[in-house]
């Protein structure tokens, strides 16, 4: 199990990094540092995510995007030598704290993973499953057919909701992962590499989805792929070997960066 330590501060504006967003971040990291063993992934990260806008994380390989990602929604809860030192918050709420449930946690703050991971049920299950092993008492077919339609894929499968979702495409498959995750009436969709296994008129179907999203969720994407970030995303995070090295407006850092460092990554100088 994860080992926790949490700063005395659980404000998120204690963020000595502030968000470039002039209202209270969504989501916040606060001298963070996380551990697998004795090796440090993140290392002393204070960044604040604004609130229905869409956040990419840059960096290269091994540099701690992902491990950043999954500690905004406790999914390194699993990886039982991970430690964490310092604080993340959830509209200023401690997201470590012991009264906190973790699967609540990820509930509010929904993800989606490199690679497209349907359950081995219908499309429409795949949608409805999780909704109702929460208490969901509703119109299931209402849940169904408004998730699909948000993720942009209701009408290519609306007449095959109880064939397996396995008979899908990849692009289908990953919109359909997105579908259920709405479902479950997130705040917040974390989004790991989730155009790497597509081709490119998939991808541009998910990066258009994601427009759309921002407006009703606040998206935080992990991506390696410099054009995705600079096309899709309000703002950009840069880290390298484990640091927050740069976070602003993604026009910003994209054309007048504050760090050397980071005008050699985005110019393709390294990583």
């Amino acid at each position: 199990m994860v080992t926790v330590k949490v700063t005395e501060t659980t404000s998120a504006a204690a963020v000595t990094q502030p968000s470039p967003s002039a209202s209270p971040p969504i989501l916040a990291a606060q001298d963070l540092t996380i551990r697998y063993g004795e090796k440090p992934a993140v290392v002393s990260v204070n960044v604040a995510i604004p609130e229905n806008r869409i956040t990419a994380i840059i960096g290269p390989s091994g540099c701690g995007k992902s491990t950043l990602l999954r500690a905004f929604n406790r999914m390194n809860d699993y990886i039982p030598e991970a430690r964490i030192d310092g604080g993340v918050t959830y509209r200023g709420r401690d997201l470590y704290a012991e009264n906190v449930d973790p699967v609540e946690v990820r509930r509010r703050i929904g993800m989606v993973f490199q690679k497209p991971n349907p359950f081995p049920k219908s499309i429409a299950k795949n949608i409805s499953w999780g909704p109702a092993i929460n208490g969901f008492r509703g119109d299931e077919r209402l849940l169904v057919e408004e998730a699909l339609k948000k993720a942009v894929l209701w009408d290519e499968v609306k007449d095959r909701l109880n064939e397996s979702a396995n008979a899908l495409s990849g692009g289908q498959q990953q919109r359909l992962c997105i579908a259920r995750a709405l479902a479950m009436e997130p705040d917040v969709i974390l989004m790991d590499e989730p155009c790497s296994a597509l081709d490119p008129v998939s991808t541009a179907r998910i990066e258009d989805l994601m427009y759309e999203l921002k407006h009703l969720y606040t998206i935080v994407i992990v991506t390696h792929n410099m054009q995705q970030a600079a096309r899709v995303s309000d703002f950009t995070a840069f880290l390298d070997a484990g640091r927050l090295v740069e976070f602003g407006e993604t026009e910003q850092v994209f054309t007048t960066p504050k760090d050397k460092r980071t005008e050699d990554y985005v110019a393709g100088r390294f990583g």
